[in-house]
């Protein structure tokens, strides 16, 4: 086993990794670690089970990369403020590049939201491990969870590759969460209105939280 890892040393980790996959791949899904479009929009269409057309909400989007999910909202009618967090400076200046500063959108590079939300989600920052080892990253993962649910005002979501998956698929390097056990502590943690989908045809699942 890999030796414990404190959490900046995870976010090093976080940041080394996504930056060189914009390097490598610019403001594409596969630059922000995803196989194709077609999934990057799955992934974002998860979301609106929490936001249930809540259309002028704010919301905070944790591992914003280049800002593929502001795009997404706008598109789907959402019009309230975002903004989108990253370890990545390279990320947001893409993200900022692409889709400008204003009154409704801000970039900050953090980990964790750093204000206040109607809405917290985060999408695909849970799975790559890479050298971290496992106990020290589900409490990186838990962390940010409750850092999410202190900035949430009306709920949070986020999504984690399955531990469900074909084992012949999974890798060493990334991290398959239990849907049972995520629920249980989101439950737990927040209270009874918690929901999950696991059946949108990607070897993860989506958890969403709703508060008050």
């Amino acid at each position: 086993m890999a030796p414990s890892h404190d959490k900046e040393a995870i976010y090093r980790e976080v940041e080394a990794y996504y930056a060189g996959k914009l390097r490598e791949h610019g403001a594409t899904p596969r630059g922000v670690d995803w196989a194709d479009a077609a999934g990057h929009r799955l992934r974002h269409e998860q979301f609106l089970h929490l936001l249930d057309r809540d259309l002028a909400a704010s919301v905070a989007d944790l591992g914003c990369g280049y800002g593929d999910f502001l795009k997404f909202l706008r598109a789907t009618g959402f019009r309230g403020p975002y903004v989108g967090y990253d370890l990545a400076q390279s990320m947001l200046d893409e993200a900022q590049r692409i889709h400008g500063l204003g009154p409704d959108r801000h970039w900050r590079r953090a980990a964790v939201p750093l204000s206040e939300a109607d809405y917290v989600i985060a999408s695909g920052i849970f799975n790559v491990r890479r050298h971290v080892d496992t106990k020290s990253w589900l409490q990186y993962i838990l962390d940010t969870i409750d850092a999410m649910g202190a900035m949430a005002r009306k709920g949070l979501a986020f999504n984690l590759l399955t531990a469900h998956s074909d084992p012949e698929r999974m890798r060493q390097d990334l991290y398959y969460g239990d849907p049972a056990f995520f629920l249980d502590h989101c439950a737990r943690r927040f209270g009874r209105r918690v929901g999950l989908v696991q059946d949108y045809g990607l070897y993860e699942f989506t958890l969403w939280v709703r508060k008050g």
